[in-house]
């Protein structure tokens, strides 16, 4: 009997590669078939120049001078006279929603641009909802926009913020007061707001980190706020609240701060770490450490960590755990990355991704909203989200920010 075993074990290897070979290429085409790559929508508002934010210059580091001039004339373009800042030029970002317009108030305070901050924080309080969440976006004349989109909690906690950031909380006190309050009376037993829409602009069955992070910031800076303008009552109901939330968002979602609280909880042996199941990594986590919150050890390791899960083949950022399949990243998110590193004074984390986002700029220097897998840029550019974070991301790497 003629023995097959040599040359068996020949062809066998070869096969069992070919084999896995193919099944990984008819993967990777499905995936390319299921995610296809975003291409870029437009490239830059028609007229503007980067000229303006040439006086800003002294306050801006000069390795990222070109990178931080052209934010600041986008930011210009696409602030318009009424205050409405747009997110974008085009479509579907042509809207005000009050997370971005109040990162670009905050942007314009920390470089002293304090009127043309008043001009954004005055269009909010035009368009502030005297009860209730505020709208997802606004249209450019302070309208609602009637496409669907859940009202968002999170605006609540934005625009305190910018108001504290910029030292307008007199100026706008009725909207701190209100803002601050529906806080407060979304809070559950459990110390919890419920679920609400948050920058993932989708519907949500549970509560996010999305909505707490804000939320939290938001409250550390009405406190503040009640404080300076002498109004103690809210100052101490606000406090009460701020560690009501506080002290719920550690022991929900610590202590790696998950998008959505842990499912369940494994103990693998005795003396063995818990293991938190489900949830995901989410860059919002970036808003619980500096210069949103006091910087906390537990919370740095939950960002580094979320920063490694979160980071695309490419370089960039995405926003989320369940993003990662189409691997495009996302430039806000990768410059949320970016300040955290830089409010942290982690310069070397700062440097390498505000260098990524300097790098894949499109032709007219405007930061895109996206950059696909091909390292084109992507989507709508410019975005006034990413070109806001870039020049606190700048300026945080000269002084540091204010935390409330």
């Amino acid at each position: 009997m003629r023995d097959d075993t040599r040359r068996r074990d020949r062809w066998y290897p070869p096969v069992v590669i070919a084999v896995l070979l193919a099944i990984m290429a008819v993967g990777t085409i499905n995936n390319l078939v299921r995610n296809p790559q975003p291409r870029l929508v437009a490239d830059g508002i028609p007229g503007v120049v980067a000229s303006r934010a040439e006086s800003s210059l002294s306050s801006s580091d000069l390795k990222y001078a070109d990178l931080y001039q052209h934010a600041l004339a986008d930011l210009d373009g696409l602030t318009l006279p009424n205050g409405a800042t747009l997110a974008g030029w085009n479509g579907p970002w042509r809207y005000v929603w009050p997370r971005d317009a109040s990162f670009v108030a905050v942007a314009r305070c920390a470089i002293g641009q304090y009127d043309e901050a008043l001009h954004v924080l005055s269009f909010l309080d035009s368009v502030r909802p005297t009860s209730g969440r505020w709208e997802a976006r606004y249209t450019e004349t302070g309208g609602r926009v009637n496409d669907g989109r859940p009202k968002q909690l999170d605006g609540s906690g934005w625009v305190l913020w910018a108001t504290w950031f910029c030292h307008a909380g007199g100026k706008y006190w009725d909207l701190v007061r209100e803002s601050a309050d529906q806080i407060v009376d979304e809070l559950g037993p459990n110390g919890l707001p419920g679920a609400s829409s948050d920058y993932w602009e989708r519907p949500e069955t549970q509560v996010t980190l999305g909505t707490v992070a804000p939320l939290l910031t938001g409250l550390r800076a009405a406190v503040r706020i009640a404080t300076d303008q002498q109004h103690p009552a809210e100052a101490a109901r606000w406090r009460t609240a701020a560690e009501t939330l506080s002290k719920a968002t550690d022991r929900v979602f610590g202590p790696d701060y998950p998008r959505t609280p842990p499912v369940a909880t494994s103990f693998v042996a005795p003396g063995v770490e818990p293991i938190g199941l489900n949830g995901g990594a989410d860059a919002i986590v970036t808003v619980l450490g500096p210069p949103f919150a006091p910087a906390r050890p537990v919370v740095t390791t939950a960002i580094d960590d979320a920063h490694a899960v979160l980071t695309q083949p490419n370089g960039g950022v995405t926003p989320g755990e369940v993003w990662r399949a189409d691997g495009v990243s996302w430039t806000p998110q990768t410059a949320l990355f970016a300040l955290s590193a830089a409010a942290r004074g982690d310069r070397a984390t700062a440097d390498k991704l505000l260098s990524w986002l300097d790098e894949h700029r499109t032709s007219t220097g405007a930061l895109p909203e996206k950059v696909n897998r091909d390292l084109e840029p992507a989507g709508e550019a410019p975005l006034a989200w990413t070109a806001a974070l870039v020049v606190l991301a700048d300026s945080a790497l000269q002084n540091p920010l204010p935390i409330p």
